[in-house]
């Protein structure tokens, strides 16, 4: 048996060809496309820092997962290793149930709990943890067990889009969504349809993937942060406001927090 260390111990292999550029590096492109998600952690830290203070100073540890996604992402494409699989798998893992403990809104807890988050907290900690050794089992259907929780994710942001009659609001769920799903697309691509892309040289969707879905993460965290605002911050106003400039055509968004009154 192959030790958990050695390079392509892992059963999991996407489509770029591997050891082409380096006899170090298994996925070249797919490893160095990570550098995204260390550039969005520490911006995104920075930038939500005033709504972390008034929140909750656990935005800081989701920033700070995110970035140990990548790292762990960049580990396991460089050596294909099994145990960098499950690093890269078990963080995000964890990083999802940060987002569930923080933003979730209480109407979607189970009724059992009554709306308490910290019991709330302890439920999703101990499921995650069984999760994390359940990873173990069948690791080859774990990446598809992390995509289906997109569902329920996505069940969410649909009904308070609904709610909702905040254009800004609207336009960044739309704006997630779409992000989102275009990440989605290059994941299956890269997976299904690996022969055609080797047949055009350009095995490289799944570093698409990487850049993508970094981008996604700043937008998927304000989200939360606004639609979670209006159930937990119902005596501060949040502005959606976008860096470098709001008036750029592009940018990254954040929150400005307008009122003061709670600090970690």
């Amino acid at each position: 048996m192959p030790s958990i260390f050695a390079y392509q111990s892992s059963e999991v292999d996407w489509c770029e060809s591997n050891f082409q550029h380096s006899e170090l590096v298994a996925e070249l492109y797919n490893t160095f496309s990570n550098v995204t998600f260390f550039i969005f952690g520490p911006l995104m830290m920075f930038l939500m820092h005033p709504y972390a203070q008034k929140r909750s100073c656990y935005v800081y540890g989701i920033c700070l997962l995110f970035m140990v996604i990548g790292l762990f992402s960049a580990y396991f494409h460089m050596t294909l290793s099994f145990l960098g699989q499950l690093l890269d798998e078990i963080s995000i893992l964890w990083l999802l149930a940060g987002g569930y403990c923080i933003w979730l809104p209480r109407c979607y807890f189970p009724a059992f709990l009554g709306g308490n988050r910290p019991q709330f907290t302890c439920l999703v900690a101990i499921t995650t943890t069984v999760s994390t050794f359940l990873s173990f089992l069948r690791p080859t259907v774990n990446a598809y067990a992390l995509n289906s929780i997109a569902v329920h994710v996505l069940y969410i942001v649909f009904q308070e889009y609904k709610k909702t009659s905040n254009k800004e609001l609207r336009h960044l769920t739309e704006v997630s969504v779409l992000l989102w799903a275009l990440a989605l697309s290059s994941w299956i691509s890269d997976l299904f349809l690996c022969s055609f892309w080797q047949q055009i040289n350009f095995p490289y969707m799944h570093s698409i993937w990487h850049v993508l879905i970094s981008i996604t993460f700043p937008y998927g965290i304000v989200t939360m942060a606004l639609v979670d605002a209006k159930y937990e911050m119902p005596d501060q106003t949040l502005k959606l406001r976008y860096w470098p400039r709001d008036t750029w055509p592009v940018g990254l968004p954040y929150v400005e927090v307008i009122g003061d009154h709670k600090n970690c």
